[in-house]
């Protein structure tokens, strides 16, 4: 089983690490909590898209991304859900101007809720959905493995390579933020940005097709 030739190995991981350092939804939330509470808050954001991720690997390698796909009326509600959660999550984060910053500078927000907003970021865009449903099938190969179990290791294999991106993104921001994150008026600034950023995203995901 998983039987593949050194060529396939080179190209997905190619295809992989270019997708992960392509900017999106995942990455502006994930810096945007690092610079607000710190690498630990970053962490937590990760592992939320991550969680997020698996989720739409698993519905990927059982098929139910592909009636996502079909069905236009299912892509709607979905884009539609997901691009209000962003643009509410901006909106909060424009009203609370700095106030979600604790007196010693720590965000008030905690990490378990800043892991389910990141799960959420991610299993709300139906676009994750659709990357996966068109990505994996390019990687299975007849006679490696099952067909699901080749989709469910590549859907693993792409997150595993966002592990090689995204944490020392979240060390280095961390680091920077940390100087200059105690100041009230930086705090309400970094969160009218973070609001902007995310109403836009929201915005643009409505804005999309399908």
């Amino acid at each position: 089983m998983f039987i593949y030739e050194p060529q396939h190995w080179l190209a997905f991981f190619a295809a992989a690490m270019v997708l992960n350092l392509s900017p999106g939804p995942d990455a502006a939330f994930i810096l945007g909590q690092t610079a607000r509470g710190g690498k630990r808050a970053g962490l937590a954001a990760m592992l939320g898209i991550w969680t997020g991720a698996l989720g739409h690997v698993a519905l990927a390698a059982v098929g139910l991304s592909a009636l996502l796909a079909a069905s236009a009326t299912a892509f709607s509600i979905v884009k539609w859900v997901g691009a209000a959660y962003l643009i509410w999550l901006g909106i909060a984060a424009i009203r609370s101007a700095g106030s979600g910053f604790a007196a010693d500078g720590r965000p008030a927000l905690g990490l378990g809720a800043v892991f389910r907003q990141g799960m959420l970021v991610n299993i709300m865009n139906p676009k994750v959905a659709i990357f996966f449903l068109a990505f994996l099938p390019q990687f299975v190969v007849p006679g490696a493995g099952p067909v699901p179990a080749q989709l469910a290791l590549h859907g693993i294999l792409v997150i595993a390579c966002a592990g090689l991106v995204e944490p020392p993104l979240i060390f280095a921001g961390a680091a920077i933020a940390n100087r200059i994150r105690r100041s009230k008026r930086f705090a309400a600034w970094l969160d009218r940005a973070m609001g902007g950023i995310f109403i836009a995203l929201g915005a643009r995901l409505a804005s999309s097709g399908g």
